[in-house]
C-alpha cells in the first residue's frame, strides 16, 4: 500500500465517522471466511463520507478498493494492498412513502425484503434469501426466480472516482441480466430509490416462507461460500438447464481441492470446508469451467468476483 502516514490517517479518521481498521484479516469479513490481510478498512455511514474519502483518495493518485457484504466476492490469498471502504450497517438508512422506498447500498436485503412484507408492499420477495447489501443487489442486478432488482429501481445516486455524486434514473443504469454500468464504471452505489407495489401482507409472507424453505432445500446454507459462482447464461439453461444441473451430471459434486469442495447439496456452489484458499476455490472453476465448454460449447461466466491484491474487482472468470 502507498504509504499512509500518521497524519494522514488522522485525516481520514476525521473524514470517515465509522469504523478506521488496520491490519484487518479478510477471512473474517468474507462471507467465503477466504482471504488474506487488509491493510485498511474504513467504514463511511453517508453519501458525503464516501464521496469525501473517493475524492481524498484521488486527489492523492491512490488506488482504493470499494466492497459491501463480500457475498460475491473471492479475495486473493495475498490479502488487500490497497485502502478498502466498506458499505455495512453503519450506511443503513431506510424510509417508505406512498409505496416508494429509500435505501442506502448498506441496506441488508433479506431485512429490506421483510420490511416491505410488513409494510404490505409486494415486488421483494424473490430478495427474501439473498445475503447481501442493496448497494452489492444493484451492481448485479441481483435477484432470483427469473426476476431481478433492476425492475423497481427509479434511480439511483453513486459517487464517481473522483468523489462527485451522480444521480441516473433506472434506464441510465443500464439494467441487463445479473449486471449493470456499475460493474465497470467505476462508481459506487451509495442510495436508491425504489417502487413496490400493493399487496397483501399475508400473501407475500406465504411466498416469502415457500422461497426460504426452498433455498434450504436447495442450497448449502451452513458452510461458508458465495452462493451461485456460475451465472445462469439464458443460452445454456436453454440448452443444457441450470449450470448446477450441467455441472451435477459431469460429476462435479463432492469434488475437492484443498479445503474447498463442489456441494453434494448444489453443484454452482464451491463451499470452504475450512482454511480454504482462494487458489482452490480458483483451480476447482477452471476445473469445471473448460469440462462444461468441452461437454456443451458454452464458457460458463462468474457471478463470483474476484479482487486482487492491487484492489481490481475482475469477474472471476478472467482469472482462470
Amino acid at each position: 500500500m502507498d504509504c499512509i502516514s500518521d497524519k494522514d490517517m488522522d485525516m481520514l479518521r476525521d473524514i470517515c465517522s465509522g469504523e478506521v481498521l488496520q491490519g484487518v484479516d479478510l477471512s473474517l469479513i468474507s462471507h467465503w471466511r477466504i482471504g488474506g490481510r487488509a491493510e485498511l478498512v474504513l467504514r463511511p455511514s453517508s453519501t458525503a463520507e464516501v464521496a469525501a474519502l473517493r475524492r481524498w483518495f484521488y486527489q492523492r493518485g491512490m488506488a482504493h478498493l470499494v466492497i459491501g457484504k463480500t457475498t460475491n466476492v473471492l479475495f486473493a490469498d495475498e490479502g488487500l494492498h490497497v485502502p478498502c471502504i466498506q458499505i455495512g450497517a453503519v450506511m443503513s438508512r431506510f424510509s417508505i412513502e406512498h409505496g416508494e422506498v429509500y435505501a442506502d447500498a448498506g441496506v441488508w436485503v433479506p431485512g429490506m425484503s421483510r420490511t416491505l412484507m410488513l409494510n404490505g408492499l409486494t415486488g421483494g420477495e424473490h430478495l427474501c434469501g439473498i445475503p447481501g447489501t442493496l448497494g452489492g443487489l444493484i451492481c448485479m442486478n441481483g435477484g432470483s426466480n427469473s426476476r431481478s432488482i433492476g425492475g423497481n429501481v427509479i434511480s439511483v445516486e453513486s459517487v464517481d472516482s473522483r468523489g462527485s455524486v451522480v444521480d441516473r434514473d433506472a434506464e441510465e443504469c443500464g439494467f441487463g441480466y445479473r449486471s449493470s454500468i456499475y460493474q465497470t464504471n467505476d462508481e459506487i452505489v451509495t442510495s436508491v430509490r425504489m417502487r413496490f407495489l400493493p399487496g397483501v401482507c399475508s400473501a407475500i409472507r406465504v411466498e416469502m416462507l415457500k422461497d426460504l424453505a426452498n433455498r434450504r432445500r436447495k442450497f448449502p446454507l451452513k458452510e461458508p461460500s458465495c452462493g451461485s459462482v456460475f451465472k445462469s447464461s439464458p443460452g445454456i439453461y436453454a440448452d443444457f438447464g441450470p449450470p448446477g444441473a450441467v455441472i451435477e451430471k459431469l460429476g462435479f459434486k463432492g469434488m475437492r481441492v484443498g479445503g474447498a469442495m463442489v456441494s453434494p447439496k448444489h453443484a454452482n456452489f464451491i463451499v470452504n470446508t475450512g482454511r480454504a484458499k482462494a487458489a482452490d476455490v480458483l483451480e476447482i472453476m477452471k476445473s469445471i469451467r473448460d469440462a462444461v465448454y468441452a461437454q456443451t460449447g458454452y464458457l460458463l461466466e462468474a457471478e463470483a468476483r474476484y479482487v486482487t491484491p492491487g484492489g481490481k474487482v475482475l469477474p472471476a472468470s478472467s482469472v482462470l
